[in-house]
């Protein structure tokens, strides 16, 4: 950084700029821009990467310490911008501001798409909830090689700042559609001969036993945290699947239990 520093004066959290970015912390903003901001060394890499960024910005006093991510966005053209202490913390959607944020193009995924490219492996969230384990299982789905994460019904935004903090830069890997009709989209997968799955405690067949039916094309089915997967679209799944517990814990949460079936679908896909 010391050989050329960003061409801009220091932003304030005054600042036209800083005011319109702080504004997309809102899910409804992000929305009708289709951009959003995002912060922390994993997403501004991540966002860099994939081309998503459109601009970088960068505390002052952490201009040396991010040197690498803004020689990358000053190569790519991109604008880099200065920000005071109390601009980074208006930014900033965590205790502690990390000093790098990026500015991005909202990611747009489509489910005809996303079904038109032949899946074999997708990976479905139904209503998630908590932008915390919506990041978690975008990440492990993009660890074990998913297609894509669909995202339905009355959900999350995926572009919220704590999911994307969760996903670990893995929302810029993997396409995620959203579509609000649940039904609709199931219906959707399953006439592609998709076969969906739902992992229940009395399912008729174990995740240990699931090796054929998980090296063909499949979607898992999650539901959310507090309420789980309702029972109506468990019953209508190709497939009910369980995962032995072996010990005395009653059940697993839904990071832990996804975890478990991507990593099956990805050992048995990759043989």
């Amino acid at each position: 950084m010391n050989s050329q520093r960003p061409a801009t004066d220091v932003l304030t959290e005054r600042s036209s700029r800083v005011v319109a970015l702080a504004k997309l912390q809102r899910a409804s903003v992000r929305r009708s821009e289709k951009r959003f901001l995002v912060e922390g060394f994993n997403s501004v890499d991540a966002a860099l990467a994939t081309g998503r960024a459109r601009s970088v910005l960068v505390r002052e006093r952490d201009e040396d310490r991010h040197a690498a991510l803004v020689e990358r966005a000053q190569a790519a053209g991109l604008p880099i911008r200065r920000l005071s202490d109390r601009a980074a913390d208006k930014l900033s959607e965590t205790t502690t501001a990390p000093g790098v944020f990026a500015e991005c193009d909202i990611l747009t995924a489509h489910l005809v798409d996303v079904l038109g490219e032949a899946p074999q492996f997708l990976v479905v969230a139904v209503e998630p909830r908590e932008p915390g384990n919506l990041g978690t299982l975008l990440r492990c789905a993009d660890a074990m090689g998913a297609d894509a994460v669909l995202v339905l019904g009355d959900a999350v935004d995926p572009h919220n700042g704590k999911c994307v903090r969760a996903s670990a830069g893995s929302v810029f890997h993997i396409p995620v559609a959203r579509d609000p009709d649940v039904a609709g989209a199931l219906r959707a997968i399953a006439a592609t001969g998709v076969r969906t799955i739902a992992t229940t405690i009395d399912g008729e067949l174990s995740v240990d036993d699931a090796d054929e039916l998980l090296g063909s094309p499949h979607a898992w089915l999650f539901g959310n945290e507090a309420h789980g997967l309702p029972e109506v679209i468990a019953a209508g799944a190709h497939q009910r699947v369980s995962i032995p517990i072996r010990g005395r814990a009653e059940s697993l949460n839904l990071a832990a239990a996804s975890a478990i079936c991507l990593y099956a679908s990805s050992r048995a896909q990759n043989r």
